[in-house]
């Protein structure tokens, strides 16, 4: 079945929105532990954020009673996987795989942020 067709419509960027049962945790962990930069904030107090770091935009919601799944929920391509992987461990973060290179021709690994959302990160081989 190919039901693929162009009907001129465009994509532009796709952000993963992460549910985080401390909005403010949440932001301090991506601000100070991996560099990104709050953008935009919305509700007072704040239920939802924008956060920006090179070319990689994330969006944080404010979810109390957040369970996180059993699955990764994002994807972030980085430039140094082996770094950020040194940076995880350093900060307590849980490794659910560990940094190697895959068939598929990335070195990738496999961390929970603070909330429990499983983040996928890859660099190409």
């Amino acid at each position: 079945m190919n039901d693929i067709v162009d009907h001129g419509v465009r994509f532009g960027r796709i952000a993963a929105t992460l549910p985080v049962r401390n909005i403010e945790r949440a932001c301090a962990f991506y601000t100070k532990v991996l560099g990104f930069t709050k953008t935009f904030e919305n509700g007072n107090p704040a239920g939802f954020m924008i956060l920006k770091r090179d070319q990689a935009e994330l969006h944080l919601t404010l979810q109390p009673n957040h369970s996180a799944a059993p699955f990764n929920v994002a994807h972030m391509m980085v430039y140094d996987v082996d770094t950020l992987h040194s940076i995880c461990q350093r900060h307590g973060l849980r490794i659910i795989k560990s940094v190697q290179n895959k068939d598929y021709g990335l070195r990738a690994f496999v961390f929970e942020d603070p909330d429990g959302n499983r983040i996928d990160v890859g660099q190409p081989i």
